[in-house]
């Protein structure tokens, strides 16, 4: 290689390294509305990459599950033809769960994109629902003889697990997550009352996650060996809470000033939820700690007075943020996403793909 070459190619190096700690320092979150055009009111649960999940209200009132592609004129309805009302709470990117009402029966359901392609998972009890889905596993609840019962499914409705871990004991079970391995979610035992649960795909595989002085808690997310959700105490009331794994891995997240905070998703390193000020829930996001709190709500235009932060998830160029706020001008809720460049994402992009980025800013 020649000099010049050799002192051209350390000078693309220096000025995309320069460029990529720049754009690590200067950025910020970007919001998008999700709301679709004519809808009353929308809502963004759970996000897997580009694909956010949630549901839509038309003209009629009802609810239809709705996916998105990070903008609101890419939304999708997957309601059935035959539901008079359904959602979507989770997505894995190319599946998504929920329910569906058909009849008077609340169904959990699966789909792949369409509402062509749902597919009907309720198998046992009076009521059920999917919320949550990752590779092949579906998790939520299931009515049975008149409890809730933490539910896993594998694609079809003969494929249902129970995974209430005392069903003698248990007065209800919810299971709010999957990593694909392990579920992550609640079981209520009358005598300690609700404790965040862990599972691995079988009843007996229980974990009891409740932290030492805390009189409930529920896990909502789970990704790789770490479970979020909250813990309340009290006189301190709900907190933010991370678990890997055991009751005494459990970290308090409740940014301080904050009256009330909850976690409801995680990826990787970085987890989403809201926290309470001034009675006004804002959406929210941690890495890992109480001190690393950053208030999403800051980045929402003018005339929203709440937000919640409801799912998250990463790749090698943006985080993603979905879930919604509501909007006082409109007079709704409205689905919405927060992206912002990964960390290191400049490098990983290149110089072409750092000044791309900075054109969209």
């Amino acid at each position: 290689m020649s000099m010049k070459s050799s002192i051209g190619v350390a000078a693309f190096v220096a000025v995309t390294s320069a460029l990529a700690l720049a754009s690590t320092a200067r950025a910020s979150w970007t919001v998008t509305n999700l709301n679709p055009a004519g809808s009353t009111e929308s809502v963004a649960y759970a996000t897997s990459g580009t694909q956010q999940a949630g549901y839509h209200i038309v003209g009629d009132g009802a609810q239809r599950a709705t996916v998105w592609n990070s903008t609101a004129a890419s939304w999708n309805s997957l309601h059935p033809a035959a539901a008079s009302q359904s959602e979507a709470f989770g997505t894995s990117g190319t599946q998504q769960a929920g329910y569906a009402i058909i009849g008077s029966q609340r169904r959990a359901s699966l789909w792949s994109g369409t509402a062509a392609s749902w597919v009907d998972l309720h198998a046992s009890g009076t009521q059920s629902t999917a919320l949550a889905v990752s590779g092949t596993q579906q998790v939520g609840f299931a009515r049975i003889n008149g409890a809730f019962r933490a539910a896993l499914w594998t694609g079809t409705a003969a494929s249902f697990v129970n995974l209430d871990p005392i069903q003698a004991l248990s007065q209800e079970s919810i299971a709010y997550a999957t990593t694909g391995t392990q579920q992550a979610g609640y079981a209520f035992i009358p005598s300690s009352g609700r404790r965040a649960s862990l599972w691995s795909g079988t009843a007996a595989s229980w974990v009891d996650l409740n932290p030492s002085g805390s009189t409930a808690s529920e896990a909502f997310g789970a990704s790789g060996s770490q479970q979020v959700g909250y813990a309340f105490f009290q006189g301190s009331g709900s907190r933010a809470s991370l678990w890997t794994g055991t009751a005494a891995s459990w970290v308090d997240l409740h940014p301080a000033g904050s009256t009330g905070s909850v976690a409801f998703a995680i990826s990787g390193t970085q987890q989403a939820g809201y926290a309470l000020f001034g009675g006004q829930r804002r959406a929210s996001v941690w890495s890992g700690s109480s001190a690393s709190w950053v208030d999403l709500h800051t980045f929402l235009p003018a005339g929203f007075s709440s937000s919640e932060a409801r799912g998250i998830a990463r790749d090698g160029s943006f985080t993603y943020v979905t879930g919604f706020g509501f909007n006082t001008t409109t007079n709704r809720n409205e689905a919405l996403l927060w992206t912002i460049p990964s960390p290191g994402a400049a490098a990983v992009l290149g110089l072409g793909g750092v000044m791309a980025m900075r054109r969209r800013r």
